[in-house]
């Protein structure tokens, strides 16, 4: 078995520090942490040693991205960019679920490409349509973003060519470096464009992928169209409509699973202080749990006696309201006779 510490040009020092043996590997759930998206573009730049920290201000990944944003309430479904190693091959846009490529894109040609792929769904009247075949893999090793990165992403990408190569797979699977595409700290961070169980196009996000996990990424997620639950991050197209369904993602086998708890708890926190409308008053003071504390208190007051849980005080409550009537009841009827007695011998008095 391969030791995944064993990074070919990276010290050993880093290889702890920022390798797949690192201490945060596995600390957080990944399940949830990618937001909902409906198309993925890729644009070919340069060599990923090459990037700068922010490449995607850097000439033509800048004006695309510039494009985007311009004409983000224009464009019908959520669109992701992000620039992928070129070299050769630099202007290359490839289009994902709807596995396309154009060739060549230039400064020039980016408002138009813009408007007739994103805006229209029409083929670039500029350029020429190539259709994709196979599985494309997407391997995160912008190392001037994050260190994590930079050590987990060669390796994860040597690892995949290597076992590509071993099954004769050269032909239907694509391995390509791609710029930072969020949580970091989840290095080795990939996605998978491939058939799903149902034969459809799904990009798939993994996180935490170690050289070991390699051949079960093959042969689970592209082979068999399965999700590898515990790597799994999230998909493109996963949505989450209607507010209430934002605490669970489904995976696309059928199993549900809880967002990152962290997070969540984060989310409820937040609301509940919303809700419950906390100040902070002078120095630092703030009336959160005592505003807490005291509605709670009033509402306690203000309970009907008979709702008192199963402890039997309801019985007793009762059985004392019924003892203290009765005797009233007894000692009105015996003021009653005293009353009768005193009358009767006062009539007596006068009679005799």
């Amino acid at each position: 078995m391969e030791d995944p510490s064993n990074l070919s040009a990276v010290s050993s020092e880093d290889a702890g520090k920022f390798g797949f043996t690192r201490d945060e590997m596995y600390s957080s759930n990944l399940a949830g942490t990618v937001n909902p998206y409906d198309r993925h573009l890729f644009l070919r730049h340069k060599s990923y040693n090459d990037w700068a920290s922010r490449v995607e201000e850097d000439g033509l990944p800048n004006l695309l991205s510039s494009a985007l944003k311009s004409r983000k309430n224009d464009i019908p479904v959520k669109t992701l960019l992000t620039v992928i190693e070129g070299a050769e091959s630099d202007g290359d846009v490839l289009v994902f679920p709807e596995m396309i490529k154009y060739k060549g894109l230039t400064d020039s040609d980016v408002e138009g490409f813009v408007e007739d792929v994103l805006v229209n769904g029409k083929p670039w009247a500029s350029g020429v349509q190539e259709t994709l075949t196979g599985s494309y893999i997407f391997v995160c090793a912008h190392g001037n973003r994050d260190k994590r990165c930079g050590v987990c992403g060669p390796a994860l990408i040597q690892k995949l060519n290597e076992e590509i190569e071993l099954r004769g797979q050269k032909d239907q699977m694509f391995v390509s470096a791609c710029c930072h595409i969020g949580g970091h700290k989840y290095a080795g961070n990939l996605i998978i464009f491939s058939l799903d169980s149902e034969g459809k196009i799904t990009g798939n996000w993994y996180g935490y992928v170690t050289p070991e996990d390699v051949p079960e990424l093959l042969d689970q997620q592209i082979a068999k169209g399965e999700i590898i639950q515990h790597l799994w991050r999230g998909q493109m197209g996963a949505s989450t409509e209607g507010g209430d369904k934002t605490d669970e993602q489904k995976l696309p086998n059928g199993t549900e699973v809880k967002k990152n708890e962290k997070h969540e708890e984060t989310t409820t926190q937040k609301t509940k202080e919303n809700v419950d409308g906390c100040c902070q008053g002078a120095n630092g003071f703030t009336c959160c749990m005592t505003a807490s504390l005291e509605a709670n208190e009033k509402e306690k007051s203000e309970e009907p006696r008979e709702v008192c849980g199963k402890t039997g005080m309801c019985k007793l409550t009762s059985w004392v309201e019924s003892w203290e009537q009765h005797h009233v009841l007894t000692a009105a009827a015996v003021v009653g006779v005293v009353a009768t007695i005193a009358v009767a011998y006062s009539h007596y008095r006068r009679s005799g």
